[in-house]
């Protein structure tokens, strides 16, 4: 799931990653029975499905108290007694048997075609997930697990990293603090809630228009302008990107294109500008009341990096390293301004619809034609068969098992050389009404071993928005809609292949500069010619699959203009980095001062401020907007190095399997990464494979 495209597409669900409680004797109901009755045969499988309402509020309820329970038993240890067994084993079961519960309640918000169920779920994630803070905060188990710390037992690596991740969770959530200083950061907090929602509301006004002409909107395609509302004559131009994109990009009208332009980048206004000045004064406040220098600080110290400095440097080479690339792709864009507008000044608003124009003269591809390639079926089977043959899988359909609608497969998954049992996956990806809207994976349990010695393996599903077929026909996909299945079935991939001891170190609970590796290195398969043929064949003779013409303007569309992309994003990135690193910066200042340097000289649009309508900076991705970048980086320096010459080697792939994912966050990931590649990542891999084909 990306900063880029959408919400971020991988969800292991709110509450997912609390700790949750032990040994539980949950008395379900007749119907609850006979589902687990149902899945006897299924190794492993302890997760429910397919809950009503009422069982969703049950369950939720003795979640809660089993969950209290365990906290009040660890709490009440003497701090002289301490050990694993009876301060910390408590709590890695404790996850381990109801994170499939949890989940068991979550997941019908997502995929349950009753409204009831859609309802019970919904407050089930917000009474657990309030339960869950509040059990993170607790000062007297915080007080137990720091016992445990200073008393020196001798355990395992993977138990060291759990007490330690522990320990941190509970300080980051305000455990040490005095109940005054709770109380502060607690108001903190909420302020910071309430700015989010202004913040997101001024950006999300569906009122703003601009009534234009069709000589304005000149260049446009006919199906844009009728689905215009038409007013006094002219078309309504609503200030969403759903409109701003598509004029940018092909409107011949250079000053139509600068008036939408700086009327979207003053969309939010002086007075989200003013937001998230506020905002950054309160997390600043909120870090230091935590212990840390800046909130840059706070909210990288789980991740890869580490430290806010890392990040600065990271995104400063990155900028410098790609000015060559982007100085070319300008002087590209500027000539291409000159023909068509004669000396004008090129501007942000050029842009998009330049590189559109190039991307028209030099990439001979029909984005009609190769849709009737991909076939939704033929786009799945032809992904499973790669992953299996790449990873040395073994996928099996298993069929008449309960699931939550008809059109829901349920896979079991095997390695292929041991024939040991891995996991399971769901597949939903048809569209239906009230069903979550974006492609992603849910994690629905996590791989584990259990106190009694048994293995909970892990369960995934796979959710999407494919269309169904019609007439007996399979449905077509569009090529971003194949590479963002692919994208999320590897992050299926990852859970599936995990073997950490810990529920804690799922596959779909690590650092997020870490979970996207793999899925963005896998990414790069939708477009080589030997993976993309096993995925496409015309809709009606499937035996012809994509050319390797086709392909090759894939890959070339993808690489165009990387370097000016890359450095709009650096630039906004630069800005999250440096508001939650320093005191009292004066955001339009600080963006007046960056944007010409790191955009090569190309001025901001008067009166706009991206800061006041990028919902990234503000609320999810604060101080770690960069992350997305990061991972593509260390995605592509592992596809250079491993992959690219060979790219259905099993050998590599199974080491890639057991090195990188099996792991899951049981090791540091810096540290996997750097094992597997046998040096620390480089930069030049992404730098040359973006390079190679953009112009």
């Amino acid at each position: 799931m990306s900063p880029r495209r959408k919400e971020k597409r991988v969800v292991a669900l709110a509450g997912a990653a609390a700790l949750v409680a032990v040994g539980l004797n949950l008395a379900f109901s007749a119907v609850a029975a006979r589902r687990r009755r149902k899945r006897q045969e299924l190794p492993g499988f302890t997760a429910q499905v397919n809950l009503s309402a009422t069982e969703i509020n049950r369950l939720a309820d003795r979640i809660i108290a089993k969950s209290k329970e365990t906290y009040d038993a660890v709490a009440a240890v003497p701090l002289d007694k301490v050990s694993f067994a009876n301060a910390i084993a408590p709590l890695t079961e404790l996850d381990a048997q109801q994170f499939p519960l949890v989940q068991a309640c979550l997941l019908p918000r997502m995929v349950s075609p009753s409204a009831d169920v859609c309802r019970a779920s919904a407050e089930a994630e917000k009474r657990l997930d309030s339960h869950f803070l509040l059990c993170r905060q607790r000062e007297d188990v915080y007080r137990v697990v720091k016992a445990f710390t200073e008393r020196g037992e001798r355990i395992g690596p993977e138990a060291t990293r759990f007490v330690q991740c522990l320990v941190r969770e509970f300080e980051r959530n305000g455990a040490k603090l005095t109940q005054t200083k709770r109380k502060e950061m607690e108001k903190l907090r909420s302020h910071i809630d309430d700015l989010n929602l202004k913040y997101i509301q001024n950006v999300s006004d569906l009122t703003k228009f601009l009534l234009l002409s069709e000589e304005e909107l000149a260049g446009m395609p006919l199906e844009f302008l009728k689905d215009l509302e038409e007013t006094d004559g002219k078309r309504k131009v609503l200030l969403t990107s759903y409109h701003v994109t598509p004029i940018l990009e092909h409107c011949k009208v250079g000053s139509t294109r600068k008036l939408i332009a700086v009327a979207y980048g003053q969309k939010g206004g002086k007075q989200n500008v003013a937001i998230l000045e506020k905002l950054v004064q309160i997390r600043h406040r909120l870090a230091r009341l935590l212990g840390y220098s800046n909130y840059s600080d706070f909210a990288i110290e789980p991740r890869m990096p580490m430290t806010s400095r890392k990040v600065l440097e990271f995104l400063e080479e990155m900028s410098e390293q790609l000015s060559d690339l982007a100085n070319r792709e300008l002087g590209l864009l500027k000539d291409l301004k000159m023909k068509e507008e004669g000396d004008a000044q090129f501007g942000m608003e050029d842009l998009l619809y330049y590189m559109k124009r190039a991307e028209q003269h030099k990439v001979d591809l029909d984005i009609g034609e190769i849709k009737r390639y991909f076939p939704v079926q033929l786009v799945i089977s032809g992904m499973l068969k790669m992953f299996q043959d790449l990873f040395a899988l073994r996928f099996e359909e298993i069929k008449d098992v309960e699931v939550w609608h008809d059109t829901v497969r349920l896979f079991s998954v095997w390695d292929a050389s041991s024939s040991d049992h891995m996991g399971y996956f769901f597949l939903d990806i048809f569209s239906r009404e009230g069903k979550y809207g974006h492609t992603c994976v849910v994690a629905l349990q996590n791989g584990c071993l259990c106190s009694n010695g048994t293995h909970k393996v892990p369960v995934a599903v796979l959710l999407s928005q494919c269309p169904k077929e019609f007439d007996g026909n399979s449905a077509l996909l569009r090529f971003p809609e194949v590479v963002r299945i692919f994208h999320e079935f590897s992050h299926v991939v990852h859970h599936i292949s995990n073997r950490a001891t810990f529920s804690r170190f799922s596959g779909l609970r690590l650092e997020g500069d870490f979970a996207e590796i793999p899925s963005l290195l896998l990414e790069n398969w939708c477009y080589e010619s030997v993976s993309l043929k096993m995925m496409s064949g015309f809709h009606q003779d499937i035996t012809k699959s994509v050319t390797s013409e086709a392909y090759q303007s894939l890959k070339r569309r993808r690489d165009m203009f990387a370097g000016l992309k890359l450095k709009q994003e650096i630039l906004l990135c630069l800005v999250d980095q440096i508001i939650h690193t320093s005191e009292d910066v004066d955001i339009n200042d600080l963006i007046k001062d960056l944007h010409p340097k790191v955009m090569l000289g190309i001025p901001l649009l008067e009166g706009t401020s991206p800061a006041s309508c990028f919902p990234r900076i503000a609320v999810g991705y604060d101080a770690v907007c960069y992350s997305y970048i990061w991972s593509e980086v260390f995605a592509a320096d592992l596809f250079a190095t491993k992959f690219k010459d060979d790219l259905l080697n099993q050998h590599a792939g199974l080491r890639f399997r057991n090195k990188v994912l099996a792991p899951g966050g049981s090791k540091d990931p810096l540290e996997i990464i750097t094992d597997y590649l046998g040096r620390e990542p480089s930069l030049q891999p992404f730098i040359q494979s973006r390079t190679r084909n953009t112009l």
